[in-house]
């Protein structure tokens, strides 16, 4: 029933990204929305009215949604004293505005799950995708501690690229084959520039071979992804290296990663590196969480997939989908890996994470 919904915020919610949490919370079995904030030039507007044209979800803005008054982010007298948790999807000037934002919404006891990269390199701060670092959950009260926060924290989930191929490269070390060495490409979808975007001169029949900030987080985040908790936080991983580049290219959803890789002592067999990520199941599979994919790595036989317009919505648009596992001149293996930037790279992803953080007992009812 609604009542023993948990009562979520979305900080952010006239974007692109927040957007998508309206559309994937619509039915979810465990939250419901009862807070959406922006910047002050929404502020008391009927969210429809805030949203208008800009609205850019395949569904409609959910009727009891409609008439919810946006609140100015930056006020926190006017927050619902029932609320339990927000998403974090702002944007604002810069990056350091945005830390201390999440920060302060922690400081008032509200659990902060964000899509920014603002607190990604924060040691104290976990960096989750909870089929590989789950046990990353466990810095939380560490920053508790650290910030003098009662039950309010700051968690991020990592940058929309990087999903597309972290899992494929875990699932081969889990399975004991050290990694050192990563070379990728990505061919980012357009939606991850949110809206109103990438000209449309610029993109169509045309690809940008630059994004912004995009290489340097995608060879710096795997590193936090794969680190180890310490006494003070994550300590990144040392003893692997990633080389990125990011293209953006004229696909509406849908992040390609074209990636080589190198072991450091003992190289799998083909077809066994193959079954390794058929079967791979970590603890969001275990627990049943609604957002979690059943097959969290999916491969594809045929040789021109996968593709983003055929694939990127395989299970809930949770799954990264896997292809082109061949053996490589210069490093050892390469394959093609595609992931949907805008469910499990963004929205989705955090709302799997939050899903964890529930079943964990990290959410408190704030409410009567």
């Amino acid at each position: 029933m609604s009542s023993e919904k948990l009562k979520c915020g979305i900080l952010g919610g006239t974007g692109i990204v927040g957007q998508n949490y309206i559309k994937l919370l619509r039915n979810h079995p465990w939250f419901e929305i009862i807070d959406i904030a922006a910047s002050p030039r929404s502020e008391g507007k009927p969210y429809y009215d805030a949203v208008k044209s800009k609205w850019q979800m395949d569904c409609e803005i959910p009727q009891k949604l409609r008439t919810l008054v946006v609140r100015n982010v930056f006020d926190f007298d006017s927050l619902d004293k029932n609320l339990d948790f927000v998403f974090s999807a702002i944007s604002l000037p810069n990056k350091e505005e945005v830390k201390s934002l999440e920060f302060q919404y922690a400081k008032k006891g509200i659990p902060v799950i964000s899509n920014n990269s603002a607190n990604r390199g924060t040691t104290d701060v976990p960096m989750l995708i909870p089929e590989i670092n789950h046990e990353h959950l466990k810095v939380i009260p560490i920053q508790q501690k650290r910030r003098n926060f009662t039950h309010g924290f700051v968690i991020v989930k990592p940058n929309c690229s990087i999903q597309s191929y972290m899992a494929p490269l875990h699932a081969i070390e889990q399975a004991g084959y050290e990694i050192e060495k990563v070379v990728v490409t990505t061919l980012q979808a357009v939606s991850g520039a949110g809206f109103p975007g990438v000209a449309s001169l610029d993109i169509i029949d045309n690809i940008v071979p630059y994004i912004e900030g995009e290489e340097e987080k995608s060879e710096k985040e795997p590193l936090k992804v794969f680190g180890r908790i310490t006494s003070e936080g994550i300590s990144n991983r040392e003893d692997i290296t990633f080389s990125a580049t990011c293209i953006r290219v004229p696909v509406t959803d849908g992040h390609i990663a074209s990636i080589s890789f190198k072991c450091k002592d003992t190289i799998p067999k083909n077809e066994e590196i193959i079954n390794i990520w058929r079967s791979y199941r970590s603890l969001p599979q275990e627990l049943n969480l609604p957002f979690a994919p059943k097959h969290p790595i999916i491969y594809l036989e045929n040789v021109d997939r996968p593709q983003p317009k055929k694939d990127r919505a395989n299970d809930k648009g949770m799954a990264v989908t896997v292809g082109r596992l061949r053996d490589d001149n210069v490093l050892d293996y390469k394959f093609i890996s595609l992931s949907h930037n805008t469910i499990r790279g963004a929205a989705g992803g955090a709302i799997l994470n939050a899903e964890l953080l529930k079943v964990k007992g990290f959410f408190e009812k704030r409410g009567s």
